[in-house]
């Protein structure tokens, strides 16, 4: 028989409680089918062991507005975050640029508080800015210009004023055009902007942040050492190879990376 003394010790062995973890730029669609999938066992196995869970932006492709909630994929979507939320976990949202329309009343369905963008999250051990990320890309003029027009509450309004139809004919023709207008861009100018991530650590008076938009995810250290800047990566599981992931703070206040096979990366 093994000698007791000689086994690990679970409680000195096991892992921190996870605090909180955070995704974005999922862009769930029905054509997607196995993200969708991959989403929601994250959401079943994975959300529902922290006490908070942060969703950064684009969890869907498109939200042409909360009367759209009866649709079947987004009502299907909405219910299994909605009982993450029943589950004790405290869920919030900054919008995206692919759904900043969400509002009110989906908060309410899934049980999540809407943020304003940038949120200093404040923890036991750390505060983190937490953004989606398009604001950060300040070199994209073009979109700069796009985004202020189309978050004006009255742009807003009048758009959400049109049937639900035509809203989502014009979102897809949008969307058509974006695609056409990165092909004419560079990677460097849709990447995010050294001094508006400069501004952003020291307006928010943090040292750590966490947005996606970009995709493309990373860990960047300041070249001090005091800042640390971290890229949550989109969700594509119908491609080959798939990717996705989250980062997850535990009550050490440490922050892990994981890619969407649960490895943990560096």
């Amino acid at each position: 028989m093994p000698d007791p003394s000689s086994q690990p010790d679970a409680a000195a062995t096991a892992q921190p409680e996870t605090v909180a973890l955070f995704i974005s730029d999922l862009h769930l669609q029905p054509a997607l089918p196995r993200t969708t999938q991959a989403f929601l066992d994250f959401l079943q196995n994975r959300a529902t062991g922290t006490r908070q869970l942060y969703l950064l932006g684009d969890l869907f492709e498109a939200w042409a507005g909360d009367d759209d909630l009866a649709t079947p994929f987004n009502r299907g979507i909405v219910d299994a975050i909605r009982r993450v939320a029943d589950a004790g976990v405290a869920l919030f949202w900054i919008a995206g640029n692919r759904d900043f329309l969400v509002g009110a009343d989906f908060a309410a369905a899934a049980g999540l508080r809407l943020l304003p963008d940038p949120y200093i999250a404040t923890f036991d051990r750390r505060q983190i800015v937490l953004c989606h990320g398009d604001t950060l890309c300040t070199d994209d003029l073009g979109y700069m210009e796009f985004r202020a027009q189309v978050r004006q509450p009255a742009w807003q309004q009048a758009f959400l004023a049109l049937p639900l139809a035509r809203r989502k004919a014009l979102i897809a023709e949008m969307r058509d055009g974006s695609r056409a207008e990165q092909q004419k861009k560079s990677a460097e100018i849709m990447d995010v902007n050294p001094c508006a991530v400069a501004d952003l650590f020291t307006a928010s008076g943090t040292e750590v942040m966490i947005h996606g938009h970009t995709h493309r995810p990373a860990r960047h250290q300041s070249a001090t050492g005091g800042q640390v800047r971290y890229v949550l990566p989109d969700w594509d599981c119908d491609a080959t190879p798939a990717r996705g992931g989250w980062i997850a703070l535990d009550a050490s206040g440490t922050l892990r990376r994981f890619d969407i096979d649960g490895s943990e990366l560096p």
